[in-house]
């Protein structure tokens, strides 16, 4: 979705004509709703240094211009792209990230993150190159037009108001493997980055490239399907069985249904912990794409996606991953049946809006059901931590309803702790109140024991660990708990 497109011989008569800061807002609000006064003062000021970059003669005046491109699958938005042919006559599209910024600071806990001072505070954000970097992977990975008509996409960013210092943070050596892919500018670079266009745009294209980005079919690339396969192969952690594997199939078939009929599906898999649901969900994440489609695993909390993240490390670049592992509050502005499909882990955790403060979208499981064809809601309703957590079987098909998709409801049972003893999970449930069983008393071949510190319990599997090293200490996702 583009919100402004055009050729440069128009962009600088609207620059020119004080049209464009209109132009763009009157599309902006059309495809979004609304935008505000920030937004609209920051087109002002940087269409303006825009209008300064591209006033020479040797950037040709076809060369197509695009502004807040919006890249499929994603809320995220390219600032400002410029399109034509290079001097071989090979399509070339530089990606432009603008910023406002006058300062930054580095940040050296966090790769590719600096500290910066927006909306009257200061708070970590992505470094412009990064950012850059990682919205040209995203339409690399996700454009199957890009990748086979082999557009080049050359990544960098513009910060006209950023008097650069000596040793300034914004290019200390711990953002290097950004900057070279995705050069930074700042005030006073425009003669640079023209030279940074002009290597790269010899031609014109008028706007033929830009219609193949905002038109492209989206299908992940052969390398993400490569390193997610390969993130499964030889791990028995991933491994499915019994009714994983019967659910797994029966997901496929789902998923396989709409090309038929055309109707939007809805799977509800239950199960309680340890049943496999996450090994199922990425099992399936896997499968999908390797079938060329467009899939998402979503869960509430980052942490498990950080798990996949580290996962992928070394093979493939957190940014690349960032898109097949999203958080639940990301399809609040998607397109109806974007996806193929959507993997809901911890469904039972979503919220009705989204954002820090509970303000944005409707709701998280329509807006998911909207968003796909297929949406696969992983759930255990006695996991439900907060008040704010909405997903629960009868909400779901309640949504389900209004979309008038078909819901189909499984379960999984086997359990991968205690030996699968159901008769034992029946008593934990009964005995911790989480639901009335018939196991009131303790009648299984388990040593169980309650340690009033945890340091004993420490010393005791250390102890166990001398005969055969087999015990070990779980737990789930922590946090230091202060109030």
């Amino acid at each position: 979705m583009l919100v402004y497109q055009g050729i440069k011989g128009d962009f600088l008569l609207d620059v020119l004509n004080d049209r464009i800061c209109d132009k763009i807002h009157n599309e902006y609000k059309r495809f979004f709703g609304k935008s505000n006064e920030s937004q609209i003062r920051s087109w002002k000021n940087s269409m303006e240094y825009m209008n300064k970059v591209l006033s020479d003669a040797e950037i040709p005046n076809e060369a197509g211009i695009a502004i807040e491109y919006n890249i499929p699958t994603t809320s995220k938005r390219v600032d400002f792209i410029v399109s034509g042919f290079d001097q071989n006559n090979k399509g070339s599209v530089i990606i432009i990230e603008l910023k406002q910024w006058e300062s930054c600071e580095k940040e050296e806990r966090k790769d590719g993150i600096v500290r910066t001072y927006l909306n009257r505070g200061v708070h970590d954000v992505t470094h412009p190159s990064y950012q850059a970097y990682s919205y040209a992977s995203l339409i690399y990975d996700f454009n199957e037009t890009v990748r086979k008509e082999l557009i080049d996409l050359y990544p960098c960013a513009y910060l006209h108001n950023y008097k650069l210092k000596e040793n300034d943070d914004l290019v200390n050596n711990i953002y290097h493997e950004y900057i070279d892919v995705a050069p930074v500018f700042c005030s006073g670079d425009v003669v640079k980055l023209r030279t940074f266009i002009k290597k790269h745009i010899k031609y014109g294209d008028n706007k033929e490239l830009l219609y193949s980005i905002d038109n492209g079919k989206i299908r992940p690339s052969k390398r993400l399907q490569d390193t997610l396969s390969s993130m499964l192969k030889g791990n028995k952690e991933f491994k499915l069985i019994d009714e994983q594997k019967v659910i797994f199939e029966e997901a496929l078939l789902l998923d396989r249904a709409y090309e038929i009929d055309k109707k939007k599906r809805v799977l509800i898999i239950e199960g309680g912990p340890g049943t496999g649901k996450t090994v199922l969900a990425i099992n399936l994440l896997v499968e999908i794409l390797n079938r060329s489609k467009n899939v998402a695993y979503v869960t509430k909390n980052s942490a498990p996606r950080e798990v996949f993240y580290k996962k992928l490390a070394g093979d493939f670049k957190k940014n690349h991953a960032k898109n097949l592992f999203q958080g639940s509050g990301s399809f609040i502005s998607t397109e109806a049946n974007v996806y193929d499909a959507l993997l809901v882990d911890e469904a039972h955790r979503l919220n009705g809006k989204s954002g820090m403060f509970k303000n944005k979208g409707e709701n998280q499981i329509k807006e998911i059901i909207n968003s796909a064809k297929l949406s696969i809601f992983f759930i255990d309703e006695n996991q439900r931590v907060t008040m704010d957590d909405i997903g629960d079987q009868e909400t779901i098909e309640k949504y389900a309803k209004e979309f008038n998709a078909e819901v189909e409801h499984v379960i999984l049972e086997s359990q991968f702790r205690c030996n699968g003893s159901d008769g034992y999970l029946a008593w934990l449930d009964n005995i911790l109140e989480i639901k009335e069983t018939a196991n009131i008393d303790f009648d299984f071949d388990y040593d169980f024991k309650v340690f009033d510190d945890p340091n004993e319990l420490r010393e005791a599997i250390i102890e166990k660990n001398k005969i055969n090293n087999k015990s070990r200490i779980v737990a789930g996702y922590c946090w230091d708990w202060n109030k």
